[in-house]
């Protein structure tokens, strides 16, 4: 699974964070790993450090087969954003594949 990690320019990532970042992911998402081929994380800060719920995290997912799923979550903090987009994602993957094997 190839992780992708982009952010606009008021994020501000620290040397080794885009590949602390892609193992997290990967670790997350590891069930899905047979069937995902590629997810690209979008980090922001919505209001520019204004204050309120608005880091922001979209996190897509491509797989074999599949139309790409994507989900988006923001939280008071980054850390937060992505942990709750990863658990979009991990919901809203179980169910698509879920669908799939049903039919």
């Amino acid at each position: 699974m190839q992780v992708q990690v982009n952010h606009d320019n008021r994020v501000r990532l620290a040397g080794d964070t885009a590949e602390r970042l892609s193992r997290t992911v990967e670790d997350s998402l590891a069930k899905f790993a047979d069937r995902i081929t590629r997810v690209e994380m979008h980090l922001g800060d919505l209001n520019a450090g204004k204050g309120g719920p608005d880091k922001r995290c979209m996190l897509e997912a491509r797989m074999s087969n599949l139309a790409p799923i994507a989900v988006t979550h923001h939280a008071e903090t980054l850390q937060l954003a992505i942990d709750g987009a990863l658990e979009r994602l991990d919901h809203a993957l179980s169910h698509a594949i879920g669908k799939l094997e049903t039919h």
